[in-house]
């Protein structure tokens, strides 16, 4: 690697940073949106050996998803749709994460599990195809977008083989981790087994971010009525789980390098997670035990989790609520306002679009402007490697202003929903 060209990219992105905070517009970049391809696109994108199955495949598939049906679906994928509604929203740059369905999935792509031994052929292949047409995507607008590609832990060497690929091809997004639940542990190794230890170190010392992201990692509640309402009730507890995983299995302290995104899990969670695991960890340190429980010298923990978190992690805080805000640092809270990246969750229903300037206006009151341009665009520009200089005229085209975003909410629109 070189260190003198990463330096100085480094140096170039914090004078872009410099420049941004005099502007009178803020650059917004969504550090959540998701897109993928059609099926007629994927199949393009797919290895020739598997149209056939992908034929098969997709003459038994029902849409069970209302945001990928009628004219709605083709966010996903149409230029002029996607980005006269998200620069309308004051949005110029987005972090993309996957939407649609990928050739022989089960279902929609983070609710699916990790597949088992014998899907795992075809699975492969499936994101294999839609990292492919992610690289396209993204290439027609390149300075407004990080793509995420998608890579599976079930075959170490094809999970470091596929992030490299990802790397190579200008994915900056890095990759998003599938996080293996308690169902799938029985042919997926858990996040904290040793034997991922060569995918992390790959990781690390190519700069490439671990994306895990909300809504992955649950088991199969079965179809039952009440299914989506035990989803619902546990999701934000699956998602918490590659970090605590990460912590207690000592990766974070093998790896310091690691950049580790959480992201569409809100953070308010986060405080009282990291005093109960700095809680545990001093515990052990101190008497060995919880309880009747004893520990070995091999299962002592060097940093606590706060330590962790303050060296490897990121938000990524799609519609944040009051009580995210709440727990940046500015309020006392611990995440330091440089690992804090706001999010639109564009285009799914929950996502802040059309009413993104009315979210901000509400939910940062009281957040200062160097603060907010952090929060917006910088932090994520840093990370994922935008070009601000290169998004600025855009944002005094479409970036909502200084003063308007420090105007308090009076009041919520008339056609507002709950996404505010």
């Amino acid at each position: 690697m070189d260190h003198r060209g990463d330096l100085a990219g480094r140096r170039r992105v914090h004078r872009q940073i410099e420049e941004y905070t005099m502007s009178a517009n803020y650059t917004i970049i969504t550090a959540d949106s998701h897109a993928g391809g059609s099926h007629a696109d994927y199949r393009e994108y797919l290895d020739s050996a598997y149209h056939a199955d992908f034929d098969a495949w997709r003459g038994k598939y029902k849409n069970p998803f209302k945001d990928l049906r009628d004219d709605r679906r083709s966010r996903n994928w149409d230029n002029d749709q996607r980005w006269s509604e998200q620069q309308a929203d004051g949005v110029v740059g987005e972090v993309i994460f996957p939407n649609t369905v990928p050739p022989f999935f089960p279902s929609f792509v983070l609710f699916a599990q990790p597949p088992k031994p014998n899907e795992y052929e075809h699975r492969h292949a499936g994101v294999q195809a839609h990292n492919r047409w992610l690289v396209d995507f993204v290439k027609q607008y390149p300075e407004q977008r990080a793509g995420i590609g998608q890579i599976f832990t079930n075959d170490i060497d094809d999970a470091i083989a596929d992030a490299l690929w990802c790397k190579e091809n200008g994915l900056r997004g890095g990759v998003l981790l599938p996080n293996v639940s308690p169902d799938a542990a029985t042919w997926v190794k858990p996040l904290y087994d040793p034997e991922y230890d060569r995918l992390w170190k790959v990781l690390e010392d190519n700069e490439i971010p671990i994306n895990v992201h909300g809504g992955t990692g649950v088991p199969a509640y079965g179809n039952y009525p009440f299914s989506m309402l035990l989803y619902i009730n546990e999701v934000s507890f699956y998602a918490q789980r590659p970090f605590v995983h990460f912590v207690l299995g000592g990766v974070f302290e093998r790896f310091p390098k690691l950049k580790f995104v959480i992201t569409e899990t809100g953070s308010h969670w986060m405080p009282s997670l990291l005093n109960n695991l700095d809680a545990t960890i001093k515990q052990i340190r101190e008497t060995g035990a919880t309880g009747e429980i004893r520990y070995r010298e091999g299962d002592m923990r060097n940093l606590l989790a706060s330590e962790c978190f303050e060296q490897n992690v990121w938000m990524g805080v799609s519609q944040p609520r009051r009580a995210d805000v709440e727990t940046l640092e500015i309020f006392g809270g611990p995440i330091k306002v440089d690992r804090f990246m706001w999010g639109n969750d564009y285009p799914h229903d929950e996502g802040t679009y059309p009413f993104t300037r009315e979210h901000l206006r509400q939910v940062f009151e009281g957040v200062g402007e160097a603060e907010l341009r952090k929060i917006l665009g910088s932090n994520a520009a840093d990370l994922y490697g935008f070009d601000m200089a290169a998004l600025a005229p855009l944002a005094a085209q479409h970036g909502p202003t200084v003063a308007e975003l420090a105007e308090p909410l009076g009041g919520l629109p008339a056609d507002a929903n709950d996404a505010l």
